[in-house]
């Protein structure tokens, strides 16, 4: 008996639910579209605004004042939205700002470009261990943290990758640059 009357209290709210977006869902999305500069953003804020709608539907009052809490809903909506491409507009400067100057940091110099060409010709796998442990400055145990590995073969991975390294570099291979910033593969 309980399942059926929580079957017919869903009913309810699916009709009222339904109901509230007929009678509402035009003027919702006229006062979106009229605050918004992208039609897509006021769609946005008219699904965001009947989602809350659907979680709080018994907190909506009825009749015209259903109306007047979907536009509060509707405006903070709209208000979330700004401040989310404020945010991202201020990330975006700070990166370009940024960015140069990381860039420039990590340049590759004249004698790193045989390690980086060498590094091209790995695959994948041994690309990426070598770097995380470069660049990343990464222990084979963070390593392996960071691959979903053991540390056993986070070593093993890293020192079959070096070995790899080596074999492309030939005679160009500079210690310094198979290990760069990495620690020793001692065992643990």
């Amino acid at each position: 008996m309980r399942r059926g009357a929580a079957t017919a209290h869903g009913t309810d709210a699916e009709a009222r639910f339904r109901r509230l977006y007929a009678d509402h869902g035009r003027a919702v999305l006229a006062y979106a579209v009229r605050r918004s500069s992208d039609p897509a953003d006021a769609a946005d804020v008219v699904a965001e605004t009947f989602l809350v709608a659907w979680r709080r539907l018994t907190d909506i009052p009825s009749g015209d004042q259903a109306r007047l809490w979907l536009y509060g809903v509707a405006r903070r909506t709209l208000a979330n939205q700004r401040r989310t491409e404020r945010r991202r507009v201020r990330l975006a400067e700070r990166l370009r700002r940024e960015l140069p100057v990381e860039l420039a940091a990590a340049a590759v110099t004249p004698s790193g470009g045989a390690v980086m060409a060498a590094l091209g010709m790995l695959a994948e796998a041994d690309r990426e261990v070598l770097l995380l442990a470069a660049w990343e400055q990464l222990e084979p145990a963070e390593i392996a943290t960071v691959l979903g590995i053991t540390r056993t073969a986070a070593r093993s991975r890293l020192h079959r990758a070096r070995v790899r390294l080596r074999e492309q570099l030939g005679d160009d291979a500079e210690p310094a640059a198979l290990a760069g910033p990495m620690r020793c593969e001692e065992a643990r």
